[in-house]
């Protein structure tokens, strides 16, 4: 009887514990997948009626943390020109080096560009990309420069699967740049 009594109470004590580890998730809604390792990112300007392509790069070989990034480019354009910009992601921590622009253009409905130019008269964006469900990527758009000054540009890659609603909240960042921005 008291060995029954003992195992009662035990299974009552496991049962309140496993209730109460348990939450309601609410409304946050948390990212399941893992964000990639990014090694490298360039920004691609190509300016309006021209065929030359400049490009501005961030590289870090063991990614977030750990080593400092080998390379910081500022990223340096013409007063009041239009350009396209194109962004290009790599993993080059594997071999061969992992293409993730790839990656990020078959998961278009997981990941959201974001730029920010600070101050924002130095740069203004407009996506040309959307996904399946008419939410802005931004591996592709125009890129307007305005009046000469000197800033940040913000470069957001954020991950947000099954979540994406085409604003940079929820998710995680992939990554997260201040690039030094010079408009001459």
């Amino acid at each position: 009887m008291k060995l029954r009594k003992h195992l009662l109470h035990g299974l009552l004590l496991f049962t309140t514990i496993a209730f109460v580890q348990c939450k309601d998730s609410g409304d946050d809604v948390e990212p399941d997948d893992e964000n990639e390792l990014i090694t490298s990112v360039t920004l691609n300007f190509k300016e309006a009626g021209s065929s030359a392509v400049t490009s501005f790069s961030y590289k870090d070989a063991d990614g977030d943390g750990g080593n400092p990034a080998s390379r910081f480019d500022t990223v340096s354009l013409k007063a009041n020109t239009q350009y396209t910009m194109t962004v290009e992601f790599l993993d080059e921590s594997k071999t061969p080096v992992e293409n993730i622009t790839k990656e990020v253009q078959e998961e278009s409905d997981e990941h959201l560009l974001i730029f920010t130019a600070s101050p924002a008269t130095l740069l203004t964006y407009t996506y040309g990309d959307k996904d399946a469900n008419n939410f802005p990527i931004g591996l592709t758009g125009t890129a307007k420069s305005g009046a000469a000054g000197l800033g940040k540009l913000k470069v957001q890659l954020r991950h947000q699967p099954g979540a994406k609603n085409g604003t940079p909240t929820p998710g995680s960042d992939d990554v997260n740049l201040d690039f030094n921005l010079k408009v001459k």
